[in-house]
């Protein structure tokens, strides 16, 4: 959410259309962060004390990014949707047989974000030397924000489940 936040601050009214589009994604967003937060009152979990880390991060890496105008923003977007996708397709096939509820619920969050990622892709050219480039390092940014925000127990998470088949 807090990307989408930054980005649409360091926009301001420049930038109607893609305003627009980032205010409906950061409804989205807020939609899955309350969805998980009643997912986890039902199991009697807290949040982990490094959401704050995703705030931070997350505005610095949406403002710099808007900085960079329309192109910075889809590029962002592209990089972060990809790199959480996969991490959500990692959760799903964790809570698979163990918690289906939560796995759906994952899946139907999905369904989302995969709309974010197309859309952002859709006017972007991924495969430009400054993309590929942006994108690696925002997709690095992103995977450090989940590593910190799960406590490293995200690290090695799909060596895991292959280990359990």
């Amino acid at each position: 959410m807090a990307i989408y936040r930054a980005q649409i601050a360091q926009l301001g009214g420049a930038r109607p259309e893609l305003t627009e589009w980032l205010n409906e994604t950061l409804g989205h967003e807020m939609g899955h962060k309350e969805a998980f937060r009643a997912a986890m009152v039902e199991r009697s979990v807290t949040p982990c004390g490094a959401l704050a880390v995703w705030s931070v991060g997350g505005s610095m890496l949406g403002r710099s990014m808007a900085l960079l105008g329309p192109y910075g923003v889809m590029i962002c977007t592209a990089a972060v949707e990809r790199t959480v996708h996969r991490h959500l397709q990692e959760q799903v096939a964790f809570l698979s047989g163990y918690d289906d509820a939560l796995a759906d619920l994952i899946r139907e969050i999905q369904k989302e974000e995969n709309d974010h990622l197309n859309y952002a892709e859709a006017r972007h050219n991924p495969n430009s030397l400054i993309a590929r480039t942006l994108s690696l390092l925002v997709a690095g940014a992103t995977v450090l924000l989940i590593m910190a925000s799960t406590q490293g127990s995200s690290v090695g998470l799909t060596g895991r489940i292959k280990a359990r088949h």
